[in-house]
């Protein structure tokens, strides 16, 4: 089953009652609450209230979508880990977004790629306490910006609570970003979903239409289940969702 959800940063701007309301109206299914503005770190109150909006509204929290490095030294790691716990766990989120350091993986020594390495091992033992698991963000200046780092990366720390999220990296060409998508697949829970070409100019996820119908196909015949999650929209515009909402139906329809 591959189902549409939103990242709740699409709409950073909003509150998150309009989020919501947005979401069921726009005929998602899930969200993924980011934890930059709308559940912070470490506030269980505002990750239960929003948990509460979500599913009132007949919505599933699809993940807590974290800003958490995994670098540095392991104590404040593993500080900061257990506060975006403490927040995926009051929000209900099965699965926590997390980032592979802050340098890419040409620029990264191999004392930072392996302090990163063991702060999401102890990060993996962490979250199966409290039965969530973990996903990588798959983005540039990380050290999951090649798709060889990434897959490097999972053996690294052999963790079976680490996967991997998928989107195309910036600028990448059609053919290319679905042979990542391939070499990830097996290790892939989500998708973040947008339509930027060529660099970050934004268009409407209809512009790249071959693209998301290849990788929804991709993703329909290797089976499992996946969240495929709206990321960004043209002119960061709520009156668009609905819309690119209504395309990623229908894209998922035929795949």
């Amino acid at each position: 089953m591959i189902r549409p959800g939103l990242c709740s940063v699409t709409l950073r701007a909003l509150e998150p009652p309009a989020v919501v309301e947005l979401a069921a109206a726009a005929g998602l299914e899930a969200i993924e609450w980011g934890g930059d503005v709308h559940v912070p770190p470490g506030d269980a109150e505002q990750a239960a209230q929003v948990r509460a909006l979500t599913e009132g509204a007949g919505l599933a929290v699809a993940s807590y979508g974290s800003y958490l490095r995994c670098e540095g030294p392991a104590a404040a790691a593993e500080q900061e880990t257990r506060a975006v716990l403490d927040a995926a766990a009051a929000l209900g989120a099965s699965r926590v977004r997390v980032w592979a350091g802050t340098a890419g993986s040409a620029d990264a020594t191999p004392d930072a790629r392996a302090d990163v390495a063991r702060n999401l091992r102890r990060a993996c033992e962490l979250a199966t306490a409290q039965g969530i698991g973990l996903g990588l963000e798959f983005h540039g200046g990380t050290l999951t910006d090649e798709v060889g780092s990434t897959l490097r990366l999972l053996e690294e720390v052999a963790h079976p609570a680490l996967t991997t999220y998928w989107q195309p990296h910036q600028d990448m060409p059609r053919e290319e970003a679905l042979a990542t998508l391939r070499a990830v697949l097996p290790r892939t829970s989500s998708i973040h979903v947008f339509s930027w070409w060529p660099g970050a100019q934004r268009l409407a996820l209809s512009a790249r239409s071959d693209l998301w119908r290849e990788v929804f196909a991709t993703l329909a015949a290797h089976g499992g289940d996946h969240d495929a999650l709206l990321e960004f929209v043209p002119g960061d515009d709520p009156a668009l969702l609905a819309r690119e909402a209504g395309t990623l139906r229908e894209l998922l329809a035929v795949s």
